[in-house]
């Protein structure tokens, strides 16, 4: 770290992710802040630090050293974190301790879980404590028993068709593809479902585990409004994706893809497999003993938005989402396997970059919110991509009904995407009607006179001599 950035931090005063204390703090001292920042969003711990921001030094870096570890090893279970550095201060010695985010476990101290809040170290109270064990995978919320449940709760039907899918590990029924799967256990004497067990194959998971839906919407413009489309989507799991996948067809804008021969092949404003990918990794790994929210799906007119309950699982961060893997709900991620989404599942941030990337468009967004986790998709612009050879892919054009902020009908449209195709420099009534053959020819004619007074084309010849060009490559 430069000298310069820790002065700046050092001036902005202690906070979340930041504490400090002098040489002679106790180990105790040490140990509280060092849990209570691993437990939180980790951070930095300075020695040599004192009241009003005072850069005092220490005397002792070494033996200044040791006393982290030292302290770092009380902890339970112990904190196992980068050596701390020795950096100079306006002639002044100090010892930075980081603490990475995405902890592996919960730590205690003396049987106290800390966190920070503010510039503070405070105790977890126990509903927070309970959801922080869960993150991390500490406790596991979907192979606990559902409450007030019973396999009376289960649809067998679809059990027994997904048990249909496992004849290699040689299940004999639905009950026992279950159990193995752990989806019920036995307890007590007798079978309950498990909560993966009614997300995946309950008759009504949503009466016993309220928010394990899916809301999209489809906005018109950039932000929320009151101009939209929605859909409450529930019942299991791999029913959810389903309805999300086809919420996706229906309201996904649409482009072309233009060859040579202007045969015309519909594309998506994003690469739907991009699109399935963040829905079925949402539906797989958010947090499902949040109640109060729903998984979202949003769509604008400039982007694609998941946003899913819960932060990213055990040591996932954002800075190594593309490459870390790790599950809080691993029995869901399996039985999606078992059932045929274990390609979706598969693929991975990595995978969504990649498709984003062959179509040249933004790399995904990812983002920790407040109380969830969020990706964004944003879409392509409307000009059609470059090509400067014949070997290159075609262009990939996409009107949404306007063209430079005036509506247009489809006709208009197939005739703004032949002049957009490299080597169109112009278009004829005929070539119109070739592209539309069963539309009148008195209204192809109407048509491109509409582009005319709308200001999009210019008419250039006389009768049959006569064609149309983009008005916009006049003026350049």
């Amino acid at each position: 770290m430069k000298t310069d950035d820790l002065a700046h931090i050092i001036k902005g005063g202690r906070s979340e992710r930041l504490d400090w204390m002098v040489e002679g703090a106790a180990v105790e001292t040490l140990a509280a802040s060092l849990t209570a920042l691993a437990n939180t969003h980790g951070g930095m711990l300075i020695l040599g630090v004192g009241l009003n921001n005072a850069v005092i030094g220490v005397r002792d870096a070494a033996a200044a050293i040791d006393r982290v570890l030292q302290a770092a090893l009380t902890i339970d279970p112990a904190l196992i974190i980068p050596v701390p550095e020795t950096i100079t201060l306006g002639g002044k010695t100090l010892i930075l301790t980081h603490i990475p985010p995405g902890m592996p476990h919960v730590y205690a101290l003396d049987g106290r879980y800390l966190v920070r809040q503010g510039a503070e170290n405070t105790p977890l109270k126990p509903r927070d404590l309970r959801r922080l064990l869960i993150q991390r995978g500490e406790v596991s919320f979907e192979t606990e028993i559902a409450y007030g449940a019973s396999l009376e709760d289960i649809d067998w039907n679809k059990a027994k068709a997904y048990a249909a899918l496992l004849p290699g590990l040689g299940e004999a029924n639905a009950e026992t593809a279950l159990l193995r799967r752990g989806c019920i256990v036995r307890y007590e004497g007798r079978l309950r479902p498990t909560n993966a067990g009614l997300l995946l194959f309950g008759k009504e998971p949503q009466r016993h585990l309220r928010g394990a839906a899916i809301t999209a919407v489809r906005f018109a413009g950039e932000a929320m409004s009151d101009s939209f489309k929605r859909e409450d989507i529930s019942g299991t799991l791999p029913d959810q994706i389903r309805r999300a996948e086809t919420f996706l067809g229906d309201h996904l804008r649409k482009g072309v893809n233009i060859g040579k021969t202007m045969a015309r092949a519909e594309a998506y404003e994003y690469p739907m497999e991009a699109a399935r990918e963040l829905v079925v990794n949402a539906v797989a790994h958010r947090d499902y003993s949040i109640s109060g929210d729903e998984i979202r799906l949003f769509l604008f007119r400039d982007r694609l938005e998941v946003t899913s309950p819960g932060g990213l699982p055990g040591p996932v961060t954002i800075d190594n989402i593309k490459d870390e893997r790790f599950s809080r709900n691993p029995v869901i991620v399996q039985v999606l396997s078992d059932m045929g989404f274990i390609e979706r599942l598969g693929y991975g941030v990595d995978r969504v970059i990649a498709l984003m990337r062959e179509r040249r468009m933004q790399d995904p967004d990812f983002a920790e919110t407040a109380g969830g986790f969020r990706v964004q998709l944003y879409n392509e612009s409307l000009d059609p991509l470059p090509s400067s050879s014949d070997d290159e892919q075609p262009a990939v054009i996409r009107f949404d009904g306007t063209y430079q902020g005036q509506p247009i009908n489809p006709r208009q449209e197939a005739a703004l995407i032949h002049l957009h195709t490299n080597g169109n420099v112009r278009i004829t009534n005929s070539d119109l009607q070739a592209l539309c053959p069963d539309v009148h020819p008195e209204t192809i004619r109407r048509d491109l006179a509409d582009l005319v007074t709308k200001d999009i084309l210019k008419k250039m010849g006389e009768k049959r001599g006569s064609y149309y060009i983009l008005k916009s490559d006049i003026s350049s």
